[in-house]
């Protein structure tokens, strides 16, 4: 896979991807950027997001009539030395529907230890949270 990034003026680059789409990214005020786009580290946790998130949607998707909602929410720790990489990211899962704790957790796991492509690629330490109904699920 290959991704190009085009310098745009200041500090703002704009990607793209094989898919075509492109992606615009800025540094914040404090780096000399004028935030009108998504920081690099910001895009990282999105990416985690996504990629954790198409993999349990696959992995439920013989579930997926009966789920009403999921949202994925990454808090994400930075070291405060340069450089300022993630050390750690908790992911957590908000899902309202009928299905079982078990099978949003086998979701979960699976796309952790099998498929997520992106907290693979990650150093930082990542953990995992399901908010089911409202209710907060251990892991299992």
């Amino acid at each position: 896979m290959q991704i190009k990034a085009k310098w745009q003026g200041g500090r703002a680059f704009e990607a793209v991807g094989p898919t075509g789409y492109s992606m615009s990214m800025d540094a914040t005020a404090n780096y000399g950027g004028e935030g009108k786009a998504a920081t690099p580290t910001e895009m990282l946790l999105a990416s985690l997001a996504g990629c954790i998130g198409i993999d349990v949607t696959m992995i439920l998707k013989p579930h997926l009539d009966d789920i009403k909602n999921i949202e994925i929410t990454v808090d994400g720790e930075r070291r405060e030395e340069m450089p300022t990489a993630f050390t750690s990211a908790a992911i957590t899962f908000v899902v309202d529907g009928d299905v079982t704790p078990k099978k949003v957790w086998r979701a979960i796991h699976l796309g952790e230890e099998k498929y997520c492509a992106v907290s693979a690629s990650l150093k930082a330490e990542i953990t995992y949270n399901l908010i089911l109904n409202g209710e907060k699920i251990p892991a299992e």
